[in-house]
């Protein structure tokens, strides 16, 4: 059953990235300069860590570890249990710190840092979870 559910949300994640991907302007300028596809591209990345947020509470579910309080703790909790590495698990709790700026508008946006993080980093990140997800599930097995 679990296991249904963890490759039903691998599955809304590449979904969402491959969105993505095709909406994604190829320059900052082309990102400013149409704001339906800046819109949307920061939609895609709400959902993207949304989705990796519940990818993540599954994983531990499935683990019988201790839930988290809140949503970037569940990033600590699979890295003291070595199923993602140090350094994603960082990159990912900001990540969930800049959906939250994103999602609830606080404050002033810097339109590069949104731009880079969407064009590069989300997909590079949400590709490296899911594989550590699934090299944690095969090695369970």
């Amino acid at each position: 059953m679990i296991m249904g559910r963890i490759n039903d949300k691998i599955e809304e994640i590449e979904g969402y990235l491959q969105e993505l991907s095709e909406i994604m302007p190829l320059d900052f300028e082309g990102y400013l300069s149409d704001k339906a596809k800046k819109a949307a591209c920061e939609r895609y990345f709400e959902k993207i860590i949304g989705a990796i947020i519940d990818l993540a509470f599954i994983a531990i579910k499935d683990r019988n570890l201790e839930m988290p309080e809140e949503d970037k703790k569940a990033f600590d909790i699979l890295r003291g249990e070595q199923v993602i590495t140090d350094s994603l698990a960082e990159r990912l709790s900001d990540a969930k710190g800049m959906r939250n700026i994103l999602a609830h508008e606080y404050g002033e946006l810097n339109d590069e840092l949104v731009y880079n993080s969407v064009k590069e980093e989300i997909i590079r990140d949400a590709e490296e979870f899911i594989r550590q997800i699934e090299k944690f599930l095969q090695d369970k097995k």
